[in-house]
């Protein structure tokens, strides 16, 4: 059986170390796309509401709608609403980023036509990233826009592109300087009380500083902070797990795979797991890219990665039919399983597919 075991202790750890570095009056807004990282989105969100967050954060509207369908009540920010599910929005009292003319003048147009009061929304600007927001000079029209009683202008936030970067990167200062201004605009020029956020869980380490009224934080929740010293403060909540289906014991010269993948350079053991891309557990890993774990011993990946399956070297290791073997976790977290890749964890988190059972532990 392949299973992601996501323990809620190592959830709740790494939520009290972002909290030890967030002011006292800083929201932590924990971001939940991708159903949290690959995980278990509904699990994830009752637990961190149990220990204090107020706000979470999805990329879209279903998986909004989803969680309110499983009894989640506390705010839910949408950071990428599409315009036709903006009528959902509303149904499911869910928060809309408005990130540019056309989302805010047709969100606009329907929260009008349903007469609601002071709905709130959240306002994206952009920076420096250059994926979605508004530009800069459009402050001045964003708040005449919003000055009805229709809006609720509940926060304004940007993103930074290279947060995980050192202090002196010259594009995170020019990102950081640019919003500091339109912070600044809004503060002298708008009546109603309205919250800024910049930050990701990079920049919670990296630009304490600038933390405003919220910080947003994901993977550092699950356990990854994109630099080593920020990731050994954290504990990974997600092991990958699956198990030995069969041993072959091979001759030198025996092919293992697909298209001769790996020629055995010696009599050999190989296992075969029943976990392949299909899974999430890309091809390129394989080829002895990726190493996973049983035994406590790291062993290659050999051959193509199959589409439901995948074999390891076990030559010299003492194993058996039905042995657990680990394929990111303790000893080998997904931050470095991802980087034999030539991935992410991010990445690799959110390809796992639905074949791979979540258990939770807590």
């Amino acid at each position: 059986m392949n299973q992601l075991n996501i323990f809620l202790n190592n959830l709740e750890h790494n939520y009290k170390v972002l909290r030890s570095h967030i002011n006292n009056d800083t929201e932590l807004i924990a971001v939940l796309k991708a159903s949290a990282y690959g995980s278990e989105i509904v699990r994830i969100s009752n637990h961190l509401e149990s220990l204090g967050v107020n706000q979470i954060a999805v990329a879209y509207v279903d998986e909004g709608v989803y969680l309110r369908k499983q009894g989640v009540k506390i705010p839910i920010l949408v950071f990428y609403p599409q315009e036709e599910n903006f009528e959902k929005i509303i149904k499911y009292n869910l928060e809309p980023s408005l990130y540019s003319i056309k989302t805010l003048i047709k969100f606009k147009k329907i929260i009008n036509l349903q007469k609601k009061i002071k709905y709130p929304v959240h306002i994206k600007y952009n920076t420096g990233l250059n994926r979605i927001g508004f530009k800069p000079e459009k402050v001045k029209w964003i708040h005449k826009e919003v000055q009805d009683d229709s809006i609720h202008l509940k926060s304004v936030y940007s993103h930074l592109a290279s947060s995980e970067s050192s202090k002196k990167n010259p594009l995170s200062i020019k990102q950081i300087n640019l919003f500091l201004k339109i912070k600044e605009y809004h503060q002298n020029h708008f009546v109603k009380k309205t919250k800024f956020h910049l930050l990701n869980s990079s920049g919670v380490f990296n630009y304490p500083e600038y933390q405003f009224n919220a910080v947003r934080c994901g993977i550092a929740l699950h356990g990854y902070a994109n630099k080593l010293e920020w990731d050994e403060k954290l504990k990974p909540i997600a092991e990958l797990t699956s198990t030995i289906c069969q041993i072959h014991r091979i001759k030198k010269g025996s092919n293992v795979g697909y298209d001769n993948g790996w020629i055995a350079t010696k009599d050999s053991s190989i296992a075969t797991l029943p976990i392949g891309h299909a899974d999430g557990i890309g091809r390129h890993f394989g080829k002895q890219s990726g190493y996973v774990s049983i035994k406590g011993k790291l062993v290659p990946i050999v051959g193509n990665i199959c589409m439901d399956m995948l074999m390891i070297d076990i030559t010299d290791i003492e194993c058996k039919e039905g042995d657990i073997v680990s394929i990111f976790g303790k000893q080998n977290n997904a931050s470095r399983f991802a980087k034999m890749g030539d991935t992410i964890s991010y990445e690799l988190l959110t390809s796992l597919g639905k074949r791979v059972k979540r258990v939770i532990h807590k």
